[in-house]
């Protein structure tokens, strides 16, 4: 099969940064303003996710809105799992963040001793995308610890949530394009990302008493599933594109 993976291209980070938001601001909507607590909530978009996942393994190529719903009930999982242990189960966020951060280092273990790369260029076998989607949910549950440990427990609030991990994300991407390791850079950012949506969320979606701007869980889980889906159209229709064009052309571009 071909590559499962779209290329990081600015649509690619725009909708990652889009689906991080979503994953904070819909599953606080689900599990507060709805009612439904942390492990209903949890149950149901586990098993949203396991559907999900099972249509995008069926796939033989990249296909935009299987992937990225699949992201975006990722992010919602890894959300609630972090949720789960900070809320329920009183584990610290300075141990969540260790222990997410050990269990990613795990996975990138066994994903590079068995394929000898970590590159999103070839996730073009069933066991790679396997070990691609568990580092996905490692990184959205160490995103969200890392950011909930930032924003909350050392108080940074979301505004400079936002700021300090956007300034770190430019960093990485300073570092890549002077010729840091393009896999490496990668990842790094991919980490940071889902803090960052995740206090752009929280700015937008809380209350200004509590340091937001107050457009409400609900407002801001609407705009940026709209804007996720204008931006899905897109890159569908770009690989579309692609892939109607001859292989001649495509190598002459």
């Amino acid at each position: 099969m071909s590559n499962k993976v779209p290329e990081a291209t600015l649509v690619f980070w725009a909708i990652k940064i889009m689906a991080t938001t979503v994953g904070e601001t819909g599953a606080d909507y689900l599990a507060v303003h709805v009612g439904l607590g942390t492990a209903v909530t949890g149950g149901m978009m586990l098993v949203l996710l396991l559907s999900a996942l099972a249509g995008q393994l069926r796939m033989r190529s990249y296909v935009p809105w299987i992937y990225w719903l699949t992201v975006v009930l990722v992010s919602v999982v890894g959300t609630q799992i972090t949720d789960a242990l900070t809320d329920k189960l009183g584990v610290s966020l300075y141990a969540s963040t260790i222990a997410f951060t050990l269990a990613l280092a795990v996975v990138f273990a066994l994903w590079y001793r068995s394929e000898h790369t970590l590159s999103i260029h070839s996730i073009n076998t069933p066991r790679r995308e396997l070990f691609y989607w568990a580092a996905v949910l490692f990184t959205f549950a160490l995103g969200t610890a890392a950011g909930d440990l930032a924003t909350e427990a050392l108080g940074l609030g979301f505004l400079i949530g936002v700021i300090v991990f956007g300034a770190l994300i430019a960093l990485v991407s300073a570092l890549y394009y002077a010729g840091g390791n393009s896999v490496l850079m990668f990842w790094l950012a991919y980490i940071l990302t889902r803090p960052l949506g995740a206090s752009f969320g929280d700015l937008l979606s809380q209350s200004r008493a509590y340091g937001g701007i107050g457009l409400g869980t609900v407002n801001t889980s609407l705009l940026f599933l709209v804007a996720i889906a204008v931006l899905v159209v897109f890159a569908s229709a770009t690989a579309a594109r692609t892939l109607s064009t001859p292989a001649s052309k495509r190598a002459a571009r």
